[in-house]
């Protein structure tokens, strides 16, 4: 019996996957769990539909992506922040801060989680950071950090 999977089955196959199964299996195991529904023409022309459409919501994604990307390369963000004499912050710069600071400069929304510094940012200076927009798709800006004046 031909059944589409609607979770992962260990030893069956993963979601959204067409797989052949025994009667006995289907009927007793499968259908009854929930684990999969018969695939009937309906069904695969439904899973079909939903596979085009999530590989459309994927190259959308992408585009956008690309697009801040571009829109970002290149870019200053400019921060100031407390600290002591030779450059030396009382903190450091967060990933948090410097997405704050992409937006209200740049109007572009970045999840602090996606932006990458090589090292905590600790005293005043330029510093690269990377914002991994997706898989594939980065841009790397500088961050120039300067001592907040008392």
């Amino acid at each position: 019996m031909k059944v589409i999977l609607l979770q992962d089955v260990k030893g069956t196959g993963k979601k959204d996957q067409i797989v052949e199964v025994s009667d006995g299996y289907a009927r007793n195991f499968l259908l009854p769990r929930k684990l999969a529904r018969e695939a009937t023409a309906e069904a695969l022309n439904a899973v079909e539909s939903a596979r085009k459409a999530e590989k459309h919501r994927e190259a959308v994604r992408l585009a956008e992506a690309e697009e801040t990307a571009r829109a970002l390369k290149g870019k200053v963000i400019k921060l100031t922040a407390r600290g002591g004499e030779g450059g030396k912050l009382y903190g450091a710069i967060t990933n948090e801060q410097i997405a704050q600071a992409l937006k209200a400069q740049h109007g572009v929304e970045v999840d602090k989680r996606r932006i990458e510094l090589e090292e905590p940012v600790k005293t005043a200076g330029q510093v690269l950071c990377t914002v991994r927009l997706t898989a594939g798709v980065s841009a790397r800006m500088l961050v120039n950090v300067t001592v907040e004046s008392k």
